[in-house]
C-alpha cells in the first residue's frame, strides 16, 4: 500500500507548523461519497426527534471543546481568539436552528388543490437529496462547515465536506466531533477530505446530488463548471463587494463604528466586510473625522486583544496594494493610512476617501482591511451607485427614518439598517446572494428546503364533471368547460 501524499499547515504570521493532512485522490473521493450513501438511509430514517437530539448532542460536544476550536484558529491562520469565538458561535446557533425547525418546516403538508381541481389531495414533502458535498473557504473555515452542514444534515441527508487547504483543522475538528457525540452514527455519514484544487473538483464530479460551495468568484464558476458535467445543481456563495450608505439623518457615531468595524474585522477578509460607503455631503465631514479617530484605535498582531491578524494568503497582500496604489494614483487621498501601511504580513486599516467610480478599487473585491467612503449629493445616488457592481451579497444604511425605503431599493442578498453584517448570525433569516455574488440560500427555511428535492403527491378522490383527461372526448365536454372558463375567469375583479 502507498503512502498516500501530504501538505503541511503553517501560521501565516509565525511559520509554525500547525498540522499534516493526507491529499485526497479521484478514488479517495469516490469511496467517502460512496460510504455517505449507504450511511445517509440510517440517518433518514432516524425521523425528525432522533436527528434533532444527534444534533444536540454535537453542539455540547462543540461547546465543550470551544477553547481548543478558538486554540486552532489563532495557531492555524493567526486570527484572535475572540474572533474564533464569534466564528464558532455563529455556527452553533445555525445547528440549533436547523435542528430546532426542521421537522416544522420539511414536516410536509396539505395545500389547497384550487377549485378546478378540487376534487384531488394535494400534499408537498421535502425528501432529502441523499448526499451533499460541501466545499469551504479559509477564511472562516468553522463557520462555513457548520453552516453548510447545519441544514444538509437537519434536512435528512449525509455530507462530504472538503476542508480547506490553508485552514483545514477546525473543519476536520468540527466534523470529527459529530462521531464523538454520536458514536451509533455510521463511518461516512459526515466526512471530511483534504487536498487541494483537484480533490475539490473530484468532489464535485463524484455524484453528490448537490454541491454548497462558498469562495471566489473564479473558483466559483469552476465549481459550476465541473458539476454541470452530471447536472449536478449548486449553492454558490461567493463574492461581495459590500455596500454601506449613510443618509442625512444617520447617528455618526453609529455609522463610523460599522464602517470600521466591518471594513477591517478578520483583516478584511470576509466576503459581506464592508467595502465601499457612500455619504450624503451634508454629513460627510463629520463621518470622515469619526472615522479617523475610531480607525486609529485599531491595533493589528498576534496579542489577544489585538483587532485582528495577518493576512492568510499572501495574494490578498498584494490586491491590497494594487487597489491602494490604483486608487491613489486616480486622484484618491488616504483618510486613514496608505501604502504604508502594507507590511506582510500584516496590513494597517486603510480608510481612501474620492476614490474614481472606475477604479479597479471599488469595481472588484479587495477582501482586505481596505475601505473607500465616497460622497453623494443624496442618498438616491447612493443607491444608484450601491447597484453598479455585479456582486450583491450584504448591505446596510444608516438612517434614522428612511431606513427601510432605501433598503428596499438596494439590490443584495441582505440589508441592515442601522448596523452591518448581523444577518450572517442570524439563523432565521435566508443568507446568500445575487448577481456574481451567488445564489442559493443557507439559513432560515430557505436554508433548509435548499437541501431537498419538493415533491408533490396528488390523490383523486372522485369525478368532478367531464373527465378532460381520457378519450373519446365528447362535444358536450368542450361546451361544458366552455361556461366554466367564463363564469370563473371572464369577470373582472378588483379592477
Amino acid at each position: 500500500m502507498s503512502t498516500p501524499e501530504t501538505f503541511t499547515v503553517t501560521n501565516p504570521a509565525t511559520g509554525e507548523q500547525v498540522g499534516t493532512y493526507p491529499v485526497h485522490t479521484a478514488a479517495d473521493v469516490e469511496e467517502r461519497v460512496e460510504q455517505a450513501r449507504l450511511a445517509q438511509g440510517w440517518w433518514a430514517d432516524l425521523g425528525w426527534v432522533e436527528r434533532k437530539r444527534r444534533l444536540n448532542r454535537w453542539i455540547a460536544d462543540l461547546g465543550q471543546r470551544s477553547d481548543e476550536i478558538c486554540e486552532l484558529a489563532f495557531r492555524e491562520v493567526g486570527r484572535p481568539r475572540g474572533d474564533g469565538q464569534f466564528e464558532l458561535i455563529a455556527g452553533l446557533e445555525d445547528v440549533r436552528w436547523a435542528a430546532a425547525h426542521a421537522e416544522k418546516v420539511l414536516g410536509g403538508k396539505r395545500v389547497p388543490p384550487g377549485l378546478a381541481l378540487f376534487n384531488f389531495d394535494a400534499h408537498v414533502s421535502y425528501p432529502p437529496l441523499g448526499v451533499v458535498g460541501v466545499i469551504v473557504p479559509w477564511n472562516v473555515p468553522v463557520y462555513t462547515a457548520l453552516c453548510g452542514l447545519a441544514y444538509a444534515l437537519a434536512a435528512g441527508n449525509a455530507a462530504v465536506v472538503k476542508a480547506s487547504e490553508i485552514a483545514p483543522g477546525g473543519t476536520v475538528l468540527v466534523i470529527e466531533a459529530f462521531y464523538r457525540a454520536n458514536p451509533d452514527a455510521p463511518a461516512g455519514l459526515v466526512s471530511w477530505i483534504t487536498g487541494f484544487g483537484d480533490t475539490g473538483n473530484a468532489l464535485c464530479r463524484s455524484g453528490v446530488d448537490k454541491l454548497a460551495f462558498t469562495g471566489s468568484v473564479p473558483t466559483g464558476r469552476k465549481v459550476m463548471q465541473a458539476c454541470a458535467e452530471n447536472l449536478t445543481p449548486v449553492l454558490l456563495e461567493l463574492g461581495g463587494n459590500d455596500v454601506l450608505i449613510v443618509a442625512e439623518d444617520a447617528d455618526i457615531e453609529a455609522a463610523a463604528d460599522a464602517i470600521v468595524w466591518g471594513g477591517v474585522f478578520n483583516g478584511g477578509q470576509a466576503c459581506v466586510g464592508i467595502e465601499r460607503v457612500y455619504v450624503v455631503e451634508s454629513v460627510r465631514e463629520a463621518l470622515l473625522a469619526k472615522v479617523k479617530a475610531k480607525a486609529a484605535q485599531i491595533t493589528v498582531g498576534l496579542g489577544d486583544t489585538d483587532s485582528y491578524g495577518p493576512m492568510i494568503v499572501p495574494s490578498q497582500i498584494e490586491t491590497v496594494r494594487k487597489h491602494v496604489d490604483a486608487a491613489l494614483a486616480a486622484g484618491a487621498t488616504a483618510l486613514v493610512g496608505g501604502p504604508a501601511s502594507v507590511r506582510e504580513p500584516f496590513v494597517d486599516p486603510i480608510v481612501l476617501v474620492d476614490v474614481p467610480e472606475d477604479c479597479v478599487t471599488l469595481t472588484e473585491e479587495t477582501f482586505g482591511p481596505l475601505v473607500v467612503i465616497n460622497s453623494v449629493p443624496d442618498t438616491d445616488e447612493a443607491v444608484r451607485r450601491a447597484n453598479s457592481t455585479p456582486f450583491g451579497l450584504g448591505s446596510s444604511v444608516f438612517s434614522a427614518d428612511r431606513g427601510r425605503e432605501i433598503a428596499a431599493q438596494i439590490r443584495a442578498g441582505g440589508t441592515v439598517i442601522n448596523a452591518c453584517l448581523t444577518f450572517v448570525g442570524m439563523p432565521s433569516v435566508p443568507f446568500g446572494g445575487v448577481g456574481h455574488s451567488g445564489f442559493g440560500r443557507f439559513h432560515g427555511e430557505d436554508g433548509l428546503r435548499e437541501f431537498t428535492s419538493p415533491k408533490a403527491t396528488l390523490a383523486k378522490r372522485f369525478q368532478l364533471g367531464p373527465d378532460m383527461q381520457s378519450f373519446p372526448r365528447k362535444p358536450e365536454y368542450f361546451e361544458q368547460v366552455r361556461r366554466m372558463v367564463k363564469m370563473r375567469y371572464a369577470r373582472r375583479r378588483g379592477v
